[in-house]
């Protein structure tokens, strides 16, 4: 149901609940393990994509039946819990969206740093359908990339939108074609992957401190965290490469 494949210094979690990928018990039970897994020993980046012909197709609505206030907010408690590890990782993380995504599906790709979509790809948050609001995170983070108004029309229409339309609004980060995105999203993780990662982890604390609290807040961590990177392995071997060879030439460790 969830599995975590390493390939060099990519990690790749896959979804795969057929026939659609709906969440239910053994989905949270599987993406809480394999995310306490990634927070114990993070990868130089995470990719998580989904098999089937959808990533998701929404909630087995089974997982509703009987919760009452208290229990509702324990679920959404646990289940925030998660998307906060993810979004806390301090490495790059990248979700892969090849079809149609629904509800959870896309608020786990917005606790992600980017979301590559397939031209085909949907999304929705349609939770409307069963009277409940989206609970993992997803509104207020769409409002962080396109806005309150959007956040809110998405969430009040329940409708799809294309990731042509997401993209433009900065949700999505990248398009891909439909042909061959499964490969073209593992090599465009696996880039990022062979980066500096701490340095890339030092870029990902200083612009989550300007979201939360501005981009002073921001500047004032630059001397302790950006500096610390001159003491790092990688720093000290790009820099030597780049004196002797020129600039790309030189290769990371993740150290």
């Amino acid at each position: 149901m969830i599995a975590i494949d390493h390939h060099g210094p990519l990690a790749v979690l896959t979804i795969d609940n057929p026939p659609v990928n709906l969440w239910d018990a053994g989905m949270q039970e599987g993406l809480t393990g394999a995310v306490r897994e990634l927070v114990a020993a993070p990868p130089r980046a995470l990719l998580i994509r989904a098999e089937g012909r959808v990533v998701t197709g929404g909630v087995d609505v089974n997982v509703f039946a009987g919760l009452t206030a208290d229990s509702g907010g324990t679920l959404w408690q646990d289940l925030l819990q998660v998307i906060h590890d993810v979004e806390d990782l301090p490495c790059p993380t990248i979700f892969a969206a090849h079809a149609l995504c629904l509800t959870w599906g896309l608020e786990l790709a917005l606790a992600c740093d980017l979301l590559v979509a397939s031209e085909k790809a949907k999304f929705g948050l349609v939770e409307r359908v069963v009277g409940i609001a989206p609970s993992m995170g997803g509104p207020q983070r769409l409002a962080l990339r396109a806005g309150p108004a959007r956040a809110k029309e998405l969430v009040y229409t329940g409708e799809l939108y294309s990731a042509e339309t997401l993209h433009e609004w900065g949700v999505v980060t990248r398009l891909l074609p439909a042909d061959g995105f499964d490969d073209g999203a593992r090599a465009y993780a696996r880039q990022i992957a062979e980066g500096p990662t701490k340095a890339f982890a030092v870029s990902k604390r200083l612009v989550s401190e300007a979201v939360e609290h501005g981009a002073r807040a921001a500047d004032a961590l630059v001397p302790e965290h950006a500096g610390a990177l001159f003491d790092t392995e990688d720093a000290r071997n790009a820099i030597a490469s780049f004196l002797a060879e020129g600039p790309g030439k030189a290769t990371y460790e993740g150290r």
